[in-house]
């Protein structure tokens, strides 16, 4: 995950130098945030062996950069990079029939870089790459059982295609809405258990690792009222944010999931500055 956002900061600051050398460019830089609340859905391969599961995610704060760069009337690349920790509770089946409440604690990494075109005064296209990341760690320390634990690391990158509305409602206040669609591939989820989701208590052979394939696509859409402070090259927006996209397995996922459905809603703040090189 550090070696793909590292790329896209040195692709925008290829691009910033670049256009620097030919003619002035607006830079726009900034902060932020996003308060969701987010829930999953897992579709499993043998409902009479493990069922389906719907779990509700802690609500969580998501926040990171904004950068665009502004190279012509016409041409501007942005990029967006968010970063979160949040929790769930996951019912966790076993061979004997029973269930147990296992905490699951995530990272999350969600990144855009896009290249927008404006076709008009009101409506621009956007082409880029998108980024999603996942940390997941489930664990459970039992006095008598011991200490079991699984955990699971989820990358995934590929092509987001969108368009991206804007309305002057005032001199200085504008209305915003973005909508946009995504999918993307990935060398693999990598698992690794030592008995947690079998028997709930340390395998004697040790933990289980593996790498599963998959795909995931899905969609994302912003609504938000922005507030330009004259004087201060300064932009205050705020609105809402939802986004819903499934993990689609390519093979036999190790826990008998066969994709598993996400989506999350919430308030978006974001604060901006812009200048000229």
């Amino acid at each position: 995950m550090k070696k793909i956002i590292t790329a896209l900061f040195i692709t925008i600051c290829i691009g910033i130098i670049g256009a620097g050398n030919l003619h002035a460019v607006d830079i726009t830089v900034g902060a932020t945030t996003w308060y969701a609340w987010g829930s999953r859905y897992e579709k499993t391969l043998n409902y009479s062996i493990r069922k389906n599961s719907n779990y509700a995610f802690d609500p969580a704060f998501l926040y990171g950069p904004v950068v665009s760069i502004k190279f012509s009337d016409d041409f501007n690349l942005t990029f967006v990079y968010l970063y979160s920790k949040f929790n769930y509770t996951e019912e966790v089946y076993a061979d004997d029939g029973g269930n147990l409440s296992v905490l699951s604690k995530i990272k999350r990494s969600d990144s855009d870089l896009a290249i927008n075109y404006r076709l008009n005064d009101y409506l621009k296209l956007f082409v880029g790459v998108k980024y999603l990341g996942y940390e997941i760690n489930l664990s459970y320390d039992d006095i008598y059982a011991g200490y079991c634990y699984s955990k699971s690391k989820h990358d995934s990158l590929g092509p987001g295609i969108g368009l991206n509305f804007t309305y002057p409602a005032t001199e200085n206040i504008f209305l915003l809405a973005t909508l946009s669609g995504f999918y993307l591939w990935s060398g693999g989820e990598k698992f690794e258990d030592n008995g947690l989701y079998d028997y709930k208590y340390p395998s004697p052979m040790g933990p289980v690792s593996m790498t599963v394939a998959y795909n995931e696509y899905g969609i994302n859409t912003n609504i938000s009222a922005a507030y330009y402070i004259t004087g201060w090259s300064t932009v205050i927006s705020l609105g809402i944010r939802y986004q819903y996209f499934i993990t689609d397995y390519a093979e036999y996922e190790p826990f008998l999931i066969d994709s598993i459905k996400n989506q999350f809603f919430g308030i978006t703040l974001t604060a901006t500055y812009s200048f000229s090189l």
